[in-house]
């Protein structure tokens, strides 16, 4: 099989495992955004999704691959793993749950498809070779998704964003870059280093690394509100399980895939845009919102096209991939 071919296949694979992990980040906006209804603190809706989401990643983390090379890489490198996690993980968070509180899940999971071309156009500050280069065909499709997102926007709010909006608009748009940013910074460090993490591995290594920060975010939240509610735990530890586990293990899997093909790469990181769909449709059966009309299914089917394009784009054949040291992808 010529690399091209095989190059096409793996990205395609990339893809529907992106896609996969959209569907499970989604539970992230609907059920944030029922704690929020629910009277839930947005410091307290972060801080208990990484603090439930670490023991639950124990038994996965033994079956596939163990601790011990994760504690020996972070002990290596604790800087780049506390920088790693607090910025792809602490920071991204704190932003999307205060956002939580301030807008409905469709303006949360719409602004957040800004990540679609956030992390290509971070690439020329955090890569040193060919990657530095944005891909220029990939980024006009990105755009096509964004379009299509202004569009559900302003669909939705029928042109108008009130000051809740506004803010929850700008912590979201935060969120999205920083959270592929972190991700890139991980998989960078592990070139450099020659370690080899899988997926689970990595996710169970931001989230041991980020525990200091969340246990103090959740001192605060108890000193400024008290404790939680059992409802709030319990719609923590649904997103904590759909999304902090199986999401984000499944997104770190995706963009590790093809971690050396660029336009791949921001495809997989494209696919979250699924999220905007996945939001409206559950938004609507378990939160009564109303489904796209007018404008915003205009913008919905922008979305789907573009999600369209990208998977032909990647599945093109190409040139040989840029050479990294050997090692399986994860």
């Amino acid at each position: 099989m010529t690399h091209g071919a095989h190059d096409g296949r793996r990205a395609l694979a990339a893809i529907g495992v992106a896609l996969l992990s959209a569907l499970f980040f989604t539970l992230t906006y609907v059920l944030n955004r029922a704690a929020a209804n629910d009277g839930g603190h947005w410091a307290w809706i972060a801080a208990l999704r990484y603090l439930i989401t670490l023991p639950l990643l124990l038994p996965l983390v033994f079956w596939q691959g163990g601790i011990a090379p994760v504690w020996r890489a972070m002990r290596a490198h604790p800087v780049a793993w506390l920088t790693c996690s607090t910025i792809g993980f602490v920071a991204f968070y704190l932003c999307l749950s205060y956002a939580a509180s301030s807008g409905p899940s469709w303006l949360i999971a719409g602004s957040f498809q800004f990540t679609v071309v956030a992390g290509m156009l971070c690439a020329p500050l955090l890569y040193r070779d060919a990657r530095r280069k944005v891909p220029m065909a990939a980024l006009g499709v990105g755009g096509v998704i964004l379009a299509g997102v202004v569009l559900l926007q302003f669909g939705y709010a029928e042109g108008r964003l009130d000051r809740a909006a506004w803010i929850a608009l700008v912590c979201v748009l935060v969120s999205a870059t920083l959270y592929p940013i972190g991700n890139r910074l991980l998989l960078l460090h592990l070139e450099r280093t020659g370690e080899h993490l899988s997926a689970t591995q990595r996710v169970f290594g931001m989230t041991l690394a980020s525990q200091p920060a969340w246990i103090l975010v959740a001192i605060l939240a108890y000193q400024h509100v008290g404790a939680p509610t059992l409802s709030q735990v319990s719609f923590a530890a649904g997103v904590a399980l759909g999304a902090g586990i199986i999401a984000t293990i499944l997104f770190f899997k995706a963009t590790g895939m093809v971690r050396d093909l660029p336009a791949a790469l921001g495809a997989a990181e494209a696919m979250q845009a699924a999220e905007l769909i996945f939001a409206i449709a559950l938004g609507a059966l378990f939160l009564g919102e109303t489904w796209p009309r007018g404008i915003a299914l205009w913008g919905a089917c922008l979305v789907i096209a573009g999600i369209g394009l990208f998977a032909w784009l990647v599945s093109r054949p190409k040139a040989p991939p840029i050479v990294l040291p050997e090692g399986p992808h994860t």
